[in-house]
């Protein structure tokens, strides 16, 4: 088998494709190096208890076993799955209702995009910092316009701090999506565009009859992005929450931060770290198989 390999890869060196494997080398080392290798590492960390300052001792699955038993594993969780799920939700549609809507050539459409899409290149240490502001309970611009004085406290509130970090994620990521959708709609020939007019489809019912079928295959892409990049927050947790109040904002990737660099406990941020691969792969994997039956051409 071995032999076989190397003598292919001898060919592939004595001929002209040489060139290709050199130029492609520096990057499978560092593919190699630091993606591959780290991942068979963590995977095995997993299964150990390591505090980065005693030798690693192996103790099987008992990592896993202790974050199933934990209550605190079933409320990260759950934060996650609320987390990632209304993002998700409100990232998609949002954005696709902004970008039909530009679609529609309507005056000062190009100043439209580039506000809506600044957010998204703005550092999210300016966002946290301003959104913080907004949502001061005491001198915050949001609970002034709302009416409602301090009454909201937002990000100190367990049942408001959540929902406020949607809102930031949201407003955040609704330019490139929008900008996604908006590539999607303008793909859609022009021809079938007439043709909706000439049989008297307009309005609501050419969006959801033609325009929104014609733009599936968008749609699942921003979707399967979206899903995934909401399970991997952690800079907006990290600086406007820290996981609170009361852990009500706790989700994993942060509690496996804190598992890693806070309490030493690296077996157990490993275990965090493949717990949430599998659910990301998981959900990804039903996305994939359910996408011919509404995607179109697929």
């Amino acid at each position: 088998m071995y032999k076989n390999f190397f003598n292919k890869l001898q060919k592939i060196l004595l001929s002209n494709g040489w060139w290709a494997f050199l130029f492609i080398l520096p990057a499978f080392l560092g593919t190699f190096i630091f993606i591959i290798i780290p991942i068979f590492i963590s995977f095995g960390l997993g299964f150990l208890e390591w505090d980065l300052i005693r030798s690693p001792e192996f103790i099987g699955i008992n990592n896993y076993s202790e974050l199933f038993s934990s209550g605190i594993f079933y409320k990260v969780l759950w934060n996650t799955f609320y987390y990632a799920f209304a993002t998700a939700i409100f990232s998609i549609i949002i954005p696709l209702v902004l970008a039909y809507a530009l679609d529609r050539k309507i005056k000062g459409s190009g100043l439209y995009k580039s506000a809506y899409f600044l957010p998204y290149v703005t550092p999210m240490i300016v966002i946290a910092i301003v959104w913080t502001w907004i949502f001061d309970p005491n001198y915050g611009i949001l609970n002034w316009v709302l009416g409602v004085g301090d009454s909201i406290k937002w990000l100190y509130d367990e049942k408001f701090a959540m929902p406020a970090l949607i809102i930031v994620s949201v407003w955040k990521n609704i330019g490139y999506n929008m900008i996604i959708f908006l590539a999607g709609l303008q793909a859609i020939p022009e021809s079938v565009n007439e043709a909706c007019e000439l049989d008297g489809a307009t309005g609501v019912k050419r969006f959801f009859l033609i325009t929104l079928p014609l733009l599936t295959p968008t749609l699942f892409f921003v979707s399967i992005m979206t899903v995934i990049s909401s399970f991997q927050v952690f800079d907006l947790i990290y600086l406007m929450t820290e996981g609170g109040p009361g852990n009500s904002t706790m989700i994993m990737v942060y509690w496996l931060f804190k598992q890693a660099f806070e309490y030493f406990n690296i077996g157990k941020a490993s275990a965090i770290a493949y717990i949430l691969f599998v659910i990301i792969l998981v959900l990804t994997l039903i996305q994939w198989k359910t996408r011919k039956k509404w995607v179109l051409n697929e």
